[in-house]
């Protein structure tokens, strides 16, 4: 038959990201997945290691193992990897402010396994710009982030010219709310501002081979029609950057290589089993079409709207992709969309909105300049997705329609269909990374550490100091600690502030006649602070109920991302706040929630604790016994009802009178 392809297409590199409490246990679930068809490793790190601190530190209470693997030296990487061929694998590492540091460990294991750095195969995604606008695990200040990145780069280009050292992310912007057009438009932005600053540290002879080391991490939605043309929209902006902006000529570097996760904002904690059929049908956004289809797809699980999945789980995502590529015919035809009329128009359309909105970030002066002006545009896009949702207009079949529903046998069992990780896990890794301090050759770490503040302060690459430190045996948190003293802090910006203002609509005004009727009768305008303690970046949910009080008339306090449980009480205590709403999704509720509420006490606050997040229904009650007033979780989507209730808890618990 001539429409067929004359031999089928290879698949895909087919991952699972995967990685938990240990470095053993997660080189179990490693070794297990590989075994069942799995092509490719993408290690999830827990948020200690992402944000550079050992599991003893104060901020990393809590998050030890929760939503990745620890590994705070080069011992954890050798039993993470231990009986993997490094030289044959492919490894993608989902790690940003502290991707240099762990492409050290990896380096410096292979090296020590026999395997040369020329050999390596992988990725790491290293996109830090992403990191202020939508996840938070960032480390550094914007300039030196950048010019961790340029490093990696550089040097990766020469060194381990295999590895694509930057997976430009556009997977986060969608998760925090961004259009088609703003996913598209802030991540071609995002590469300008990261292949700018690899041209001031490269030769000029060198830029194809950079570019075409450079990689995306797209996100794919429901939506199957419109993500498809997406992403062939990416790929020409891509040449037509490289060409025009960068001279590339080779096709070969010009190419857009891209991975996927498909998307884990639209899965839903009401009748889950209705999450899988979503990930089918995202996954054939980056199979269906030849010229624009992935080479590496990685897909959620059911059950990612709950908590952590389990091995059964992943296992089931994996089939999802072995039956698309194995059983379907989906390969074995050239580019199924090639002359449609209703694709080059959708594709043409993107474009032109992408370009459009390029050329907006380029007048506030590029990517990093512009970082106020994107986070203010993803929260207000994700406040307008969250208003078409609660008002029906965009319909997610179990949550806001068709919501009755038989019980569903996938969460019924005694773990709720979740994976949990045990609290001991933690005891055990702190107690461990003192052994390791103990025995290693401590002089030799200090004479590494030395040297890389003395290059961390000079204009030399990062990475030979970097990787020098990481064999001595230094730990994530000393190399991190390191660099901060050298770069500086930073917090990034919460959009909050920068937010459009309400749009006035009559459930609104309905509900600031409420909270004006209650501030009359406290004396003073009701006032919440929204609050994220530990190291969970994901902060959309927090500035989304942060922006809606504001609109409703609240004062708002909001101070961003990683705070610790006495922070939150030393602010709620100085604002002198009659609210308190608490944002976690990594799971760390057990531990932090408690403490929080613990704090508050002691300073002698009794304002109401609200709690929101991925928060397992096994836990509710608990916090609940710990002091909180109100739990939500993923399935109360409407922002409306829960403002309702915390101003009516607020005048309850001060005896003000609450309208109808």
């Amino acid at each position: 038959m001539e429409h067929r392809l004359p031999e089928r297409d290879r698949p895909w590199m087919m991952r699972t990201y995967a990685g938990h409490s240990t470095a053993e246990k997660s080189n179990e679930l490693y070794r297990r997945n590989l075994a069942k068809g799995q092509t490719g490793l993408s290690i999830a790190f827990d948020l200690p290691t992402q944000t550079g601190y050992d599991p003893d530190h104060e901020l990393a209470r809590g998050e030890v193992g929760k939503v990745g693997v620890p590994v705070a030296h080069k011992g954890h990487m050798h039993t993470l990897l231990d009986g993997i061929p490094l030289g044959e694998m492919n490894t993608s590492m989902t790690i940003n402010a502290t991707a240099a540091w762990l492409l050290a460990l990896y380096i410096g294991t292979a090296e020590e396994n026999g395997v040369a750095q020329d050999q390596l195969q992988g990725t790491t995604q290293n996109d830090i710009i992403k990191e202020f606008l939508a996840r938070g695990t960032y480390a550094f200040p914007p300039g030196p982030s950048m010019r961790l990145i340029a490093d990696m780069v550089a040097y990766t280009v020469t060194e381990v010219p295999k590895w694509n050292p930057i997976n430009i992310c556009s997977y986060h912007l969608q998760e925090a709310g961004a259009t088609p057009v703003q996913e598209i438009a802030y991540s071609m932005s995002n590469a300008i501002a990261v292949l700018d600053a690899v041209r001031e540290r490269v030769d000029q002879e060198l830029m194809g081979k950079v570019f075409g080391r450079i990689s995306f991490f797209v996100n794919a939605g429901v939506r199957f029609v419109e993500e498809h043309a997406k992403l062939r929209a990416m790929g020409i902006l891509w040449e037509e950057l490289g060409r025009e902006r960068y001279g590339v000529q080779d096709a070969k570097h010009l190419r857009f290589r891209y991975g996927v996760q498909v998307n884990s904002l639209g899965l839903t904690e009401s009748q889950p089993e209705n999450n899988v059929q979503r990930i089918v049908l995202e996954a054939l956004a980056v199979t269906l079409g030849r010229n624009a289809r992935a080479r590496a797809l990685q897909l959620p699980a059911w059950n990612e709207a709950l908590g952590l999945p389990r091995p059964w789980d992943q296992q089931w995502s994996l089939r999802i992709q072995q039956v698309l590529a194995f059983e379907t015919d989906l390969l074995e035809y050239p580019d199924i969309f090639e002359g449609s009329k209703v694709m080059d128009g959708l594709v043409q359309e993107l474009l032109d909105g992408a370009r459009a909105e390029m050329a907006v970030v380029e007048e506030h002066g590029g990517a990093v300049k512009a970082v106020d002006y994107m986070k203010a545009s993803l929260v207000d896009s994700h406040r307008e997705r969250i208003r078409r949702i609660e008002h029906g207009e965009q319909v997610v079949v179990g949550l806001n329609k068709y919501e009755d529903s038989e019980p569903s046998p996938l969460v019924q069992g005694a773990d709720g269909g979740i994976l949990t990780v045990d609290p001991e896990v933690e005891v055990q890794q702190r107690e461990a990374i003192a052994q390791w301090r103990a025995d290693r050759d401590q002089s030799a770490v200090d004479q590494a550490l030395e040297e890389l503040a003395r290059v961390a302060r000079s204009d030399e690459n990062i990475m030979p100091a970097t990787i020098a430190a990481a064999k001595a045996g230094a730990t994530t948190g000393e190399w991190a600690a390191t660099l901060r003293e050298a770069f500086g802090e930073f917090r990034a910006p919460t959009g909050v502030g920068e937010a459009a203002a309400g749009t006035g609509a009559e459930d609104l005004a309905a509900l600031r006649e409420e909270v004006d009727r209650v501030s009359e009768a406290l004396g003073r305008r009701l006032k919440i602070l929204v609050g994220k303690p530990g190291l969970d970046g994901h902060s959309n949910g927090a500035e989304q109920i942060a922006v809606r009080a504001r609109d409703i008339g609240m004062d708002v306090v909001y101070e961003g991302i990683r705070l610790t449980p006495s922070q939150i009480a030393a602010s709620a205590e100085q604002e002198g706040v009659h609210v308190i709403g608490l944002s976690i999704l990594s799971g760390s509720h057990r531990e932090l929630i408690p403490s929080v509420v613990s704090a508050l006490r002691e300073r002698g606050v009794t304002a109401p604790v609200v709690v929101g997040g991925i928060i397992p229904e096994a836990d509710v009650q608990p916090l609940k016994d710990a002091g909180v007033a109100g739990v939500y979780t993923p399935k109360d989507f409407d922002l409306q009802a829960i403002m309702r209730d915390i101003v009516e808890l607020v005048a309850a618990e001060h005896g003000a009178t609450a309208g109808a």
